[in-house]
């Protein structure tokens, strides 16, 4: 079980963040979301640890600007929240990892995500908002096994102390990681240490008695 840890932009807290040893770490360029990481310092995102996959975060930007960013930021990952078409994701799948979101619901049509294999690296399923996500509201994960695809997932929307237990118990063959945010702060883009410490323990824990 893979953890990725979204929404930071604070240079100490994420340097605490850090310390925990994620396996990601998201930046969100994206002006409309508190989270947005503005002028963050470059040389914040240089001091990671190489095993923490940095990964920015993007919402129907234009390849040129996100590649900029990649190459200012030194970007591992690309995630792409916005309606970036397979041609779009295989262009950057050229540089780096690429993560493609959708917003679910109840009658999320699986088949719109055939396109995308081969195109993309995993997907990542969040709970369906008009903001792209960031509403901290879970969707209804029994929908899940509708996904028959042979591409890996991360889990978001709404992950939180409360109900990463719950999330132990989805069994899918393609269930790669967990995508932690708003749930897990103190304030937009402030993540609370105490909170995400049980949670990578939790999850650490159940990985380790799996083996």
């Amino acid at each position: 079980m893979k953890i990725k840890v979204c929404g930071l932009k604070d240079p100490e807290n994420i340097k605490a963040v850090a310390a925990l040893k994620p396996d990601y770490m998201g930046f969100i360029n994206y002006g409309l979301t508190p989270r947005f990481i503005g002028n963050l310092p470059v040389n914040v995102l240089q001091g990671l640890p190489q095993s923490i996959q940095k990964t920015g975060v993007f919402v129907n930007d234009s390849l040129e600007n996100i590649g900029g960013l990649i190459k200012e930021y030194g970007f591992d990952v690309v995630q792409l929240h916005g309606y970036e078409n397979p041609e779009f994701c295989e262009v950057l799948k050229k540089r780096v990892t690429v993560i493609k979101a959708f917003g679910m619901e109840e009658d999320f049509n699986f088949a719109q995500l055939e396109p995308y294999v081969g195109h993309v690296d995993y997907f990542l399923f969040d709970t369906k908002t008009p903001k792209h996500g960031g509403s901290g509201k879970t969707f209804n994960w029994q929908i899940l096994h509708k996904y028959t695809l042979d591409v890996p997932f991360f889990l978001s929307g709404g992950l939180s102390p409360d109900n990463i237990e719950q999330v132990l118990t989805i069994k899918h063959p393609q269930f790669y990681g967990v995508d932690l945010n708003s749930k897990f702060e103190t304030s937009p883009g402030i993540k609370d240490l105490e909170k995400l410490s049980k949670a990578f323990e939790l999850l650490r824990q159940s990985a380790t008695n799996e083996i």
